[in-house]
């Protein structure tokens, strides 16, 4: 049979390895890691306090260890609430916190009850090991890998499992025991779940901050960085997606490609700092009013595209031109001034069976008729005279009035 002292020591081995690797993880800045990484330390002193049971006074062996580890897997569940963004404290687990030390040192001092002592202290891990494994259940979000989450919250059950069968066991006199290290089967059974489940939720852990790194990853990727809307390679494939949802389905779709007027001229005349800008204002403003179903992004510099699916291009036409209505009341504000702008747009509809680069190459030649026409203003494909040119955003298409 294996000695406790001999799981306690493998315990704090494996906190070591799970320390430094959460500690790599601090410069990322990732919420919740700090408290992860707080709990960890405090674990493995408390395994060491609880190694010298046998040897060091109670207020440090029993009061302290206990109280130590349970202020450890505290700051793991105030660590998943910093994670998912929730406040992480909750005053009342701290007054739970402080029952416990005052029931330990009654237990200890006054009436010696060490079976009343790991009743005590089984409801309190019980309670903050089920709380994270339902936290961390009912938050995960829809569109991350489920593994981590998963795993994390199965460990936590387990280990607020263990500790509601001891909690319930001691507290029923089915067992009985005269030191917290006696070695006899059902404790040894018993301290390994509770003592190495520790382990396996800073495991999880680590994989929920692997996980948030490859989430943000993604969105550099995904979004474009200055205006926090997508980017081109992300913003197609969606087009491209909700463009062969619509031709599955027969439902209608349009798209628009958007070019802000005379960008270069805010750029000469203001600087790029404030080009900068007005690209921000006019993707967060378009952003603002856009359904969302609707799909936006930058293709590049000035120029953006809108997916407008179950959307008929007059419909589209005139939300746009809503827009620009708008837009050209609200100013972008700079320190010490504004700079007015306007956008041109050209819109159209898909027709049966046709790409993503014929609908976009439609829709750019109608862009290129509002900028002849004199800017500030929508046209949409059907307006724009049979004109052959080449689509920037495919092969040449020629444009059909009756489109």
């Amino acid at each position: 049979m294996p000695d406790p002292v001999s799981i306690l020591i493998v315990t704090i081995l494996s906190a070591l390895m799970s320390l430094a690797v959460l500690g790599s993880l601090l410069p990322a800045g990732i919420p919740g890691v700090r408290y992860w990484f707080g709990g960890n330390m405090l674990s493995i002193l408390s395994f060491v306090l609880f190694a010298l049971q046998r040897q060091g006074p109670p207020i440090i062996t029993i009061l302290g260890a206990n109280g130590t580890l349970a202020l450890t897997v505290l700051l793991m569940l105030q660590g998943c609430r910093r994670f998912i963004g929730q406040p992480p404290v909750v005053w009342a687990e701290y007054g739970a916190l402080l029952l416990v030390l005052a029931g330990l040192w009654y237990w200890t001092y006054v009436d010696q009850d060490i079976n009343a002592r790991i009743v005590l202290v089984s409801a309190f891990h019980a309670y903050v090991y089920l709380s994270i494994a339902w936290l961390v259940r009912k938050t995960r979000p829809a569109e991350r890998p489920y593994y981590a989450y998963r795993f994390l919250s199965i460990a936590a059950f387990i280990g607020g499992l263990g500790h509601t069968f001891r909690g319930l066991i001691y507290a029923t006199g089915l067992a009985r025991q005269t030191e917290l290290l006696q070695s006899n089967q059902l404790n040894i059974v018993f301290l390994a779940l509770g003592i190495l489940a520790l382990p396996c939720l800073s495991i999880g852990m680590v994989m929920l901050a692997h996980d948030r790194m490859a989430r943000r990853l993604e969105q550099m990727a995904n979004l474009d960085e200055l205006t926090g809307i997508l980017a081109r390679r992300a913003c197609l494939a969606q087009a491209d997606a909700a463009l062969r949802a619509a031709q599955r389905s027969g439902r209608p779709l349009s798209v628009a490609i958007i070019d802000i007027d005379h960008f270069k001229v805010i750029n000469d005349t203001h600087g790029h700092a404030a080009g900068d800008k007005v690209l921000a204002h006019f993707s967060a403003s378009v952003a603002r009013s856009l359904r969302a179903s609707d799909v936006f992004g930058r293709l590049g510099g000035e120029e953006f595209i809108i997916v407008f699916p179950e959307t008929r291009r007059d419909e589209a036409a005139a939300a746009l031109d809503r827009l620009r209505q708008e837009l050209a009341k609200t100013p972008c504000l700079l320190k010490g001034g504004s700079v007015a702008y306007t956008f041109s747009v050209g819109v159209d509809e898909c027709q049966h069976g046709e790409t993503l680069a014929s609908l976009m190459g439609r829709a750019d030649a109608a862009l290129y008729a509002a900028k002849r026409q004199g800017r500030d203003r929508v046209v949409a494909a059907w307006e724009v005279p049979p004109v052959p040119l080449p689509a920037r955003h495919g092969a040449a298409v020629e444009l059909n009035p009756s489109s």
